[in-house]
């Protein structure tokens, strides 16, 4: 007998699995909201240099106070930090191309200055943004690329701090002050008064989204049964998808960052009141020897389920019986040293730990730069957010007939091969620009999927969530660095899309060294890895389909 027996002896699906699932998905659709909400809280507006404080008192027009104090670059467009360090009154006499052609070759009288007066935006499309608010232009404009950083910095940690906590503590509890925490911390930065203020604020939602993500998934996937696993975790990530879809719709009727970022913080404050309700994963409290609280959630389960009679059965001695074998594997020691001990342990974890450093640096390079792409960032966020769906179709298809690695590799290699492909597109053909991108990021969203079930494989069972753990952090990396890739393009403009686009073409090449896993059986042991690894069969019995299924859905924790 195995703990899933007492999940099917309480009820495996029956009201209480339906509620709890149900109350637990609800706010992984506010997720993506806090994970993406920058496109929209830090949009940058046109913007130029306030004009001189005697002009502001004449009677002029604002095209004529553009003509005479912002100069016009290459292009034609008024620059953004730079004007004319004494007014240019000739130039209101001349006709159109004969200024244009003189503010293009200025002579020396019209030196140009920083802009001491401030900048004026164009607010248009948006009521305030916090790049408008607290100027976060020119010399500044880097504070934008680092407030994301610092949000992905939150997210790193809490992964680490709350992950490791909930082992400690509990999942139930864990969940509780992540909701509390993501509540306040994003009510906290809706009122923030400055910008570091705002980046301290954020950081804790960053840290709460990780506790949210992890405990979630625990907790559904703890509490419901292998065969049905694999449709709850896939609706569960569905959730995921359609809350970026919900992000752009609320970003759309709110448009000021303040009431923005309090719409999609304040249902936290709901979610942590009935979150009360949960029940701890009873695996986790027999695990932790706490068999009197394992026991009676068990016989609440049942209770609710209607199944009194079989809930009564439940005692110590049957649960320590059913759970002989994990409370055994629970007491081995091994750190995430243990990664790189071996040769193949070793070659395995340095490419997956590629993939996933990859697969999130392009994906959030991608998402986090809406409006380099020159169409309403509105639309472009439900395009992202829609093309997850068939990508995540897809790649399940292919992994099931094709296998893991090719679908990785592919995954890898054709969405860095359309983000190269999107520099050598002119910036007018923005429907071709925008398609090609949109297609990256569905690709991207594809590979999450596969590493997400491939790593999972590849892991042996005693050292599998050191292994989790050791990826998912190389994702976090990823995230943190890609908003500060942007800067480059001061610099040279071509060289953040050269980046984004070779890297997962890299890591896609790394991945050719990883084994397939379609049809083998799971490793327990490293041995089993190294065995696998030189060819030889391994000494691991075939698993049942069911318990590869059970891992699959265990791995969706570590998702966002």
């Amino acid at each position: 007998m195995a703990f899933g027996d007492l999940l099917e002896q309480v009820g495996g699906t029956g009201r209480f699995q339906v509620l709890h699932v149900t109350l637990l998905c609800i706010p992984v659709l506010l997720m993506a909201s806090h994970n993406l909400l920058q496109n929209f809280v830090a949009a940058v507006p046109p913007h130029y240099c306030s004009a001189h404080a005697n002009i502001s008192q004449l009677q002029l027009s604002l095209r004529e106070i553009l003509t005479v104090t912002v100069p016009l670059d290459q292009t034609g467009k008024h620059q953004s930090c730079r004007r004319y360090v004494i007014p240019q009154w000739h130039l209101l006499d001349k006709n159109d191309t004969l200024k244009q052609e003189e503010q293009e070759n200025f002579d020396v009288d019209a030196s140009l200055q920083g802009c001491l007066d401030g900048w004026s935006y164009n607010m248009t499309g948006m009521t305030s943004t916090i790049i408008a608010e607290w100027d976060l232009v020119c010399d500044l404009r880097s504070l934008k690329q680092m407030g994301q950083t610092i949000y992905m910095g939150g997210v790193l940690v809490g992964s680490i701090v709350l992950g490791s906590l909930a082992d400690k503590f509990g999942r139930r509890r864990l969940l509780i002050i992540s909701h509390l925490l993501m509540a306040v911390a994003g009510t906290c930065a809706a009122f923030s008064t400055s910008f570091p203020v705002f980046c301290l604020c954020r950081f804790g939602c960053g840290m709460a989204l990780s506790g949210l993500a992890l405990n979630t998934f625990s907790l559904i996937v703890e509490w419901i049964p292998t065969r049905v696993r694999t449709g709850v975790g896939t609706l569960t990530g569905y959730c995921y998808t359609m809350g970026q879809l919900i992000l752009a719709a609320i970003a759309y009727f709110v448009r000021d960052w303040r009431w923005l970022t309090l719409v999609v913080s304040l249902p936290f404050y709901v979610f942590f009141l009935y979150s009360w309700w949960f029940h701890e994963s009873s695996r986790w409290l027999v695990l932790s020897r706490n068999y009197d609280r394992g026991i009676k959630n068990l016989k609440s389960v049942a209770k609710i389920n209607g199944r009194h009679e079989e809930g009564d059965k439940i005692d110590i001695k049957m649960v320590q019986e059913s759970m002989k074998k994990e409370m055994s594997c629970s007491q081995g020691s091994y750190t995430v040293l243990d990664l790189f001990r071996t040769p193949t342990m070793r070659t395995m974890t340095i490419c997956l730990s590629a993939v996933w450093l990859s697969t999130s640096f392009a994906y959030y390079g991608l998402a986090m730069d809406l409006q380099k792409f020159g169409v309403d960032f509105y639309l472009i966020q439900v395009l992202f957010g829609a093309v997850d769906i068939p990508a995540k179709v897809i790649i399940t298809l292919t992994m099931s007939f094709i296998g893991r690695r090719p679908s990785q590799i592919g995954a890898l290699v054709i969405a860095g091969l359309t983000v190269l492909m999107n520099l050598m597109v002119p910036d007018d053909q923005q429907t071709l620009r925008t398609s090609l991108a949109v297609l990256g990021k569905g690709c991207l969203a594809a590979s999450f999927s596969c590493c997400f079930l491939f790593s999972g494989e590849l892991f042996p069972t005693i050292i599998r969530q050191n292994g989790m753990g050791w990826v998912s952090m190389m994702a976090r990396i990823g995230a943190m660095v890609a908003p500060m890739v942007l800067l480059s393009g001061d610099f040279i403009p071509w060289l953040p899309g050269m980046i984004y686009g070779g890297a997962p073409i890299i890591s896609g090449v790394a991945a050719i060294f990883l084994p397939e896993t379609l049809g083998s059986p799971l490793p327990d042991t490293i041995q089993d890895v190294e065995d696998r690894g030189s060819g030889r069969v391994s000494k691991t019995a075939q698993k049942e389909a069911a318990v590869l299924q059970d891992t699959q859905l265990n791995l969706l924790k570590q998702i966002v």
